[in-house]
């Protein structure tokens, strides 16, 4: 019988994941390296659906000493219908879901509170897992963001002559036959489109940004005060066609593409 492969994936989200990196990867504290290493392992904790690097306790550059406890809010949400519910990064590192011990990471002169912990698990001894957040990164010369990439995640990016229409209570808000899709792994289908074929009189730029490890870093458009969309200015190298494109949230938003109307999808961005 055959084997659909992305649900074997899902299966494992409860479970104490690893996988080894041939990168050489920095981490730095106000510009001072406190960790630089090729022997790291990408990691997720049990739920976690985005990694956390671990790195050798030889590679650290600083002190490790016990953190106080935390009781950090956990706060699962569901990628798409269907899916488990997932801890993302909305999820502090300090929730951790495995044993171990929380650690301060003590290094150019500067403490990162809880900013490290080393699990229990045999598998992962001399190892200790770091909060992306508390620090800087390279991969190589390279400036990561977000957290690291996934090497089981995929982003397509695909150029379309699909005909695509955006509504919102009735209102169009854009209309395009050069679409630009993304597919991502565990996420709908994006659509970004041409600026010149969005009303973007109708948009007002929001304080909103985010960050994508595989895309870049994400400002924002609303309407009436509710962010609807958003634009990629300065994207990742891996990522360049996207920029100045502009992608509305099928969640928010009605769509139809080829005259065929899109259901919008359930996700932690839903209205």
């Amino acid at each position: 019988m055959a084997v659909q492969m992305f649900p074997q994936f899902v299966r494992l989200f409860d479970e104490l994941r690893y996988e080894p990196t041939g990168k050489r990867i920095r981490a730095l504290v106000d510009g001072s390296t406190a960790v630089d290493t090729t022997g790291a392992l990408v990691v997720w904790e049990p739920h976690r659906v985005v990694p956390t690097y671990a790195v050798p306790l030889a590679d650290i550059r600083g002190e490790l000493v016990p953190a106080p406890a935390e009781d950090v809010p956990r706060r699962p949400e569901r990628l798409r219908e269907g899916l488990p519910t997932v801890l993302t990064p909305s999820t502090a590192f300090g929730a951790h879901t495995t044993a171990g011990e929380p650690l301060t990471l003590r290094a150019a002169g500067v403490d990162r509170v809880g900013g490290a912990f080393r699990p229990a698990d045999p598998d992962l001894a001399g190892f200790v897992l770091l909060d992306f957040a508390a620090f800087d990164w390279l991969e190589e010369e390279d400036e990561i963001v977000a957290h690291p990439r996934d090497p089981f995640h995929r982003v397509d990016i695909r150029h379309s002559s699909r005909q695509v229409r955006v509504e919102r209570d009735g209102q169009v808000l854009a209309e395009s036959t050069r679409p630009v899709l993304v597919f991502e792994t565990s996420l709908p289908m994006r659509t970004y489109l041409p600026r010149e074929d969005a009303r973007l009189d109708l948009l007002e730029p929001s304080p909103t940004r985010t960050a994508c490890a595989y895309k870049g870093v994400a400002s924002y458009l609303a309407r009436d005060g509710r962010d609807l969309a958003w634009t990629y200015e300065a994207p990742l190298p891996d990522a360049h066609e996207l920029t100045g494109l502009i992608c509305f949230f099928d969640e928010r938003v009605d769509v139809t593409v080829d005259g065929v109307s899109r259901q919008r999808p359930v996700t932690p961005w839903s209205d």
